[in-house]
């Protein structure tokens, strides 16, 4: 009697073990399928794909033999999830910011890459990445940088969806831990006017101020530039920031890669130059060792960019004076906010002044402050309705 031969569209499952390249061992469920049988050897054409449950591989099993029954069928990618990720790596970030790729690359070679690079794109599912995502909350990863992984997986995956190489991004339906975010601590009109009393003792005063009464980030602080302060018509064009990576200092584009305007209080406007006159002093003293290449507005002594840490140092110390010691110096920008909201100034001008890419997220970071004052509105209408019935 001649043995049976599996046609096209017939499948098996079966349980298997794997362990990954940190050791750990898990199991999980195959499914294999044929094909038919090669033309030329006459050999049965075998393929295989996997799942975390034998449930979900009969789910996959089901579909696969469905679209080969109606001509519909594609082969899964055989290329490795690592090989893709180091091509997306190359050819797919080069507009993308210098900070930006190196920190990419950081997170695909040192999380990405080892726990889940030698699983094929076509085999790559939602519950391997789930448990990934798992093991990292585990090992004591924070809900941000769990994100920040998810992002580029997420970005990476995208693109092989575009390119074909797999019909669904599996990282979709991954659910992530959850964030929760610092409660933002604006300063009171009280410990503004004891931190602005405090400030004039320190070098750094004149930065402190334009922070506080424009909102603009450290890094845009640090790598403004003469070129972009005009005295004349009192604007400031925020085009760059300083930043730092493995103790290299360079100038890139500003947080969402646009440029903006600032039309700040006249004050601001004297601080700076103030801040002028000292650097042209310094400048004086210390003749041909004087050197700021980027001709920036916040310098030391010798014309050399300011450094985050020593900057952070100083407002520290002032704030610690003025009895405001838990204040970080990005309290100043969230300052700037809620102080412009309280003034009148709608939603979309705080966006612009900030920087933020949409209003919807300066709303999601100060709503709370708009309901407040909607609140506190309502309270001045009930208050002014009663006295409306005392006289």
């Amino acid at each position: 009697m001649a043995k049976r031969r599996a046609a096209a569209g017939t499948g098996s499952i079966r349980k298997k073990t794997r362990t990954n390249p940190s050791g750990k061992t898990y199991t999980y469920w195959e499914a294999r399928y044929s094909m038919g049988f090669d033309p030329v050897t006459g050999k049965q054409v075998q393929k295989s794909i996997t799942a975390p449950t034998q449930k979900a591989a009969a789910q996959k099993l089901r579909t696969i033999l469905a679209s080969i029954d109606t001509g519909t069928y594609r082969e899964p990618c055989e290329m490795t999830l690592g090989a893709w990720m180091d091509t997306w790596l190359k050819e797919y970030l080069t507009h993308t910011k210098p900070l930006t790729q190196k920190t990419y690359f950081e997170l695909v070679k040192k999380h990405i890459k080892p726990e889940l690079g030698t699983i094929q794109l076509g085999t790559l599912d939602t519950h391997t990445i789930q448990r990934f995502y798992n093991s990292l909350t585990e090992a004591g990863l924070s809900p941000k940088s769990i994100k920040n992984i998810h992002g580029v997986l997420h970005s990476a995956l995208q693109q092989a969806l575009a390119n074909n190489y797999i019909t669904v991004n599996p990282t979709n339906a991954c659910k992530l831990p959850r964030i929760v975010k610092p409660e933002i601590r604006p300063l009171e009109p009280e410990e503004i006017k004891s931190l602005l009393r405090e400030a004039q003792l320190d070098d750094y005063c004149n930065l402190f101020i334009a922070a506080l009464f424009t909102g603009m980030r450290q890094g845009e602080l640090l790598g403004l530039s003469w070129d972009y302060v005009n005295f004349e018509t009192g604007v400031i064009t925020v085009r760059q920031q300083l930043q730092c990576k493995d103790g290299e200092y360079f100038l890139e584009t500003p947080k969402n890669g646009k440029g903006r305007t600032i039309l700040p209080a006249p004050m601001v406007m004297d601080a700076l130059r103030k801040e002028k006159e000292k650097q042209q002093a310094a400048k004086d003293y210390a003749g041909a060792c004087f050197q700021n290449p980027w001709n920036l507005v916040f310098t030391d002594a010798l014309g050399k960019h300011l450094v985050r840490r020593t900057v952070v140092k100083h407002f520290k110390k002032v704030a610690k004076r003025a009895g405001v010691e838990e204040s970080r110096f990005h309290d100043l920008r969230h300052t700037f906010a809620v102080t412009s909201l309280y003034a009148g100034d709608d939603i979309k001008s705080v966006q612009a002044n900030l920087g933020h890419a949409t209003a919807q997220f300066t709303l999601d970071v100060y709503g709370h402050v708009t309901q407040k004052m909607r609140q506190e509105s309502a309270d001045r209408m009930q208050k002014f309705y009663d006295q409306l019935y005392k006289e």
